[in-house]
């Protein structure tokens, strides 16, 4: 019996190819994609991770500035400590190095004691090249380079020229540093606190403990001490991974969830394609019932038919899946388009235990596809069937399941995130949409029960809504594929544009000028110890001065670690409008006023959710940050697209009294009526030439360039959703063929009856055409619904709670309407083209088996 029933699924397999390539596609699609999403991130993040622990050392704790640098003197007080074996002092700054091809080089600086660096971080320890003097790391005006910065400067090079602010200074490459990563560059502390202007401070103290030193207990002395900087954070060294999984982990998250969205819909594609199996050979299974085989062993046939597939597709999928990231690295980066690591140049990290996983969910995804197929071949009359009087029944109390199911995603919506990551919303999405095509059975007779009167006097109309409403769970089978893709496309397209679209009013309002200036110097301005601005109070009020040019307004960013556990917030002067800071700021809600004593400050969604800063109340991590001797107050809250982890704005005037600052790294410029934007460029630049001293030292962009610039990395970033977003379309409309297919094959005595009774071949082909539309246009109108209630999920909960921010919902009827039409086009064209091979002689023939 068991070699019978090898031979059974084999003949499936070999005499109809073309339905197995249909779920082992749909699986391979979907692993391939999942599998590949994730080695991308995993080698990215590994490559950065690694490049931090190879930057940062392995000291036991690091002692940072919340803001800015500190006073060197804390490093004696702190080296002297019992408890301290080992302390590294290190100032970290941005700079830009400039290439013989004129090429801007983001580069970070390092200053070091390379006297203590083979204990804490040996990959820093400056390696001097053979003509260079064995103590060059002591030498002033000397840098170190890694391997990055040495493929973008040239290995023959000896010589780097480095802006700093607006002046170019020119250092000596000695040799290199074993460090990986972005291009970075080390020297000695002293020759970088004289190069960059911060004589006497630092950024970071690496600590190594005495053996059997409590680090907790340590820690808690250090806080506990008298005069100690409120605004120093202590860090342990798994601080800083944290830190870099958190830049990217929504990010990561979610790409991994879209890609899963392939493998969800090929689930129901391998549904199809085992229902039509199971369908056309009905007659089959039930021959082998007769002869001895038992319903739980058709069961069981039909699951490892589906496993079989599942297992081919998934062995391609992760071959294919390695191939898209070798290729995704090459081409895209580690970031797929996100931004979060910029200058890493990851190499593929394949493993086991990842394979494994995503295999096994390929796997799965078959072995659910194939379970009510299964599921339906064990519950076949065997009597009946061998007759052809079988048919599909309704199961009782379906629509109570798929209300339950609703109520159920619509409660896990409500649900907070976990760990920052929104399970729930992502269950809740799962749970709505199979109750949705669960209760496709209820839609269907609800809709056409009353349309069944209109078409009664109509004999083509009729037979395609009576079959419809009285064959309602087939309908159901029939379109689960096209409601499940559809529904996802839906939602995914009203994300996208309601993201794009708040993206675009975002920027109306934080691009209120008309040209925006910055040095030519700015590199990441992100990064904690990127202290220095390019422009002067002087070179601002020349610009005002310039003809052409109302008024300017000036923007100051600076990193704030308010956790040592999470990426550095970004502190923002600006120039608000005292009257209405909604002018300035795309604030949400009115602005407070502020108390007499206190400091204003407007807080983005993200510093609201991580640090609990609501409006009207203290912000006491910042006031820690600068030394608890000030108290701000959050005066309002603001949408905020670009940083993901918050940000903090405040009126100039108030950062430079605290700061004793008065640089800026960016001035905003109203023009005159009439005045010529060329015009102003030109003035603009030939002021900065004089002023600054330097050829070229600014940027200039209008907002025009501004704003099509920031679309353009918006529609980089989500690129690859938009891909993931086809691939779901096309493996739905391709289970369009095979559910159709596995209709019309399975009654082709019904249309050889038809054809008896004088029915003509387009009369027949009508009916079938018919039945197409009827059954994707219940199934358009289920993936709309169910699309728009996804993408309220994903707008107002998934995007909240993975990055912090809110939109506006926008619905692209337009977009959605040509979509849905789309589908019931390709629904009603591929019932005709399946109905063509059953209104064939063949199907007139086939009548005659049960005379």
């Amino acid at each position: 019996m068991r070699t019978l029933l090898r031979t059974f699924s084999w003949q499936e397999l070999r005499h109809h190819p073309w339905r197995s390539a249909a779920a082992v596609l749909a699986v391979m699609l979907g692993v391939a994609l999942a599998f590949s999403v994730h080695l991308i991130n995993a080698s990215a993040l590994d490559e950065f991770s690694s490049a931090v622990r190879s930057v940062n050392g392995q000291p036991d704790l690091e002692l940072r500035a919340a803001q800015g640098s500190f006073d060197e003197s804390l490093f004696a007080r702190v080296a002297q400590l019992p408890q301290v074996q080992l302390a590294s002092p290190v100032l970290e700054t941005q700079a830009v190095a400039l290439t013989r091809d004129a090429h801007r080089l983001p580069l970070r600086v390092l200053g070091v004691d390379a006297l203590v660096l083979p204990t804490i971080a040996p990959a820093l320890m400056p390696r001097p090249s053979a003509d260079a003097d064995r103590f060059a790391w002591m030498a002033p005006d000397t840098v170190f380079l890694n391997a990055a910065a040495r493929n973008v400067v040239g290995e023959s090079a000896t010589r780097l020229q480095l802006r700093i602010g607006t002046e170019v200074r020119e250092l000596r490459i000695a040799g290199q540093i074993a460090a990986g990563g972005a291009a970075l560059a080390v020297m000695d502390i002293g020759a970088a606190q004289d190069l960059f202007g911060r004589a006497g401070q630092l950024t970071r103290i690496d600590l190594r403990l005495e053996p059997g030193a409590d680090r907790a207990a340590f820690m808690r002395t250090l806080r506990e001490s008298p005069g100690w900087p409120s605004k120093l954070q202590i860090a342990e060294p798994g601080d800083a991974a944290e830190r870099v999984s958190n830049l990217s982990r929504a990010y990561r998250v979610n790409l991994t969830v879209l890609a899963l969205v392939a493998l969800f819909t090929g689930a129901f594609l391998v549904f199809s394609v085992l229902a039509l199996s199971v369908a056309k050979r009905a007659q089959q299974f039930a021959l082998l019932g007769v002869l001895g085989l038992t319903p739980r062993e058709r069961l069981q046939l039909v699951l490892a038919e589906s496993l079989a597939l599942g297992l081919i597709g998934s062995i391609a999928g992760l071959a294919l899946g390695t191939a898209l990231a070798a290729f995704g690295l090459r081409v895209l980066g580690g970031d797929l388009g996100g931004g979060y690591f910029e200058g890493v140049a990851p190499t593929l990290r394949w493993r086991w235990g990842p394979a494994l996983l995503y295999g096994g969910l390929g796997l799965l995804a078959a072995a659910v596809g194939g379970w009510w197929p299964a599921r339906a071949a064990q519950a076949l009359p065997e009597a009946q069937t061998l007759k052809g009087l079988g048919a599909a029944h309704t199961q009782g109390g379906a629509h109570k399941l798929a209300l339950l199911l609703i109520a159920a995603g619509i409660a896990l919506a409500t649900a907070p995130a976990v760990f920052g990551i929104p399970i729930a919303a992502y269950l809740s999405v799962g749970f709505l949409l199979v109750g949705g095509i669960a209760a496709l059975p209820w839609l269907i007779a609800l809709l056409y029960d009353r349309l069944a009167p209109w078409a009664a006097g109509r004999v083509l109309p009729m037979l395609a809504i009576e079959r419809a409403r009285r064959m309602r769970a087939t309908a159901a089978v029939a379109v689960s594929g096209v409601v499940a893709s559809l529904s996802l496309a839906v939602a995914l397209t009203v994300m996208v544009a309601s993201f794009r679209e708040s993206v675009m009013h975002w920027l109306d309002v934080v691009l209120p000028a008309d040209l925006y200036v910055r040095s030519a110097s700015a590199g990441s301005g992100g990064s904690v110890g990127n202290e220095q601005a390019a422009f002067t109070p002087a070179f601002v009020q020349a610009l005002s001065a310039l003809p052409g040019v109302a008024r300017t307004g000036t923007l100051r960013t600076r990193a704030l670690l308010l956790d040592p556990a999470r990426p550095s917030v970004t502190l923002i002067s600006r120039s608000l409008d005292d009257g209405d800071a909604s002018r300035s700021l795309p604030l949400l809600g009115a602005a407070l006023p502020v108390p007499a004593d206190a400091i204003g400050v407007y807080v983005s969604e993200a510093v609201v959710e991580l640090y609990g800063a609501r409006p009207g109340g203290r912000f006491e991590p910042l006031e820690r940050a600068f030394g608890g001797s000030t108290r701000f107050f959050v005066a309002g809250v603001w949408r905020d697209y670009v940083r993901q982890f918050g940000a903090i704005t405040m009126h100039a005037r108030d950062f430079e009294r605290l700061t004793g600052d008065r640089s800026v790294s960016d001035v905003a410029l109203w023009l005159a009526p009439g005045a010529d934007d060329g015009q102003v460029q030109q003035a603009v630049r030939a002021l900065a030439a004089r002023l600054l001293g330097t050829a070229d030292p600014v940027e200039i962009a209008s907002v025009g360039q501004l704003r099509a610039t920031s679309l353009r990395i918006f529609d980089r970033s989500f690129a690859v959703t938009y891909w993931l977003q086809a691939v779901a379309i096309g493996i739905g409309l391709f289970g369009i063929a095979a559910s159709f297919s596995a209709q019309v094959l399975a009654r082709r005595k019904e249309f050889g009856l038809l054809t008896h009774l004088g029915f003509t071949r387009a009369q027949v082909l009508a009916v079938v055409a018919g039945e197409g539309a009827a059954w994707t246009a219940i199934g358009a109108a289920a993936g709309l619904g169910l699309g728009l209630a996804v993408a309220v999920v994903l707008v107002h909960v998934v995007n909240p709670q993975s990055f912090h921010w809110t939109m506006d919902l926008l619905v692209p009827w337009v977009r959605l309407a040509v979509l849905c039409a789309a589908v019931v086009a390709a629904g009603t064209v591929t019932a005709w083209l399946a109905g063509r091979a059953a209104a064939s002689r063949d199907a007139v023939l086939a009548v005659k088996e049960d005379w």
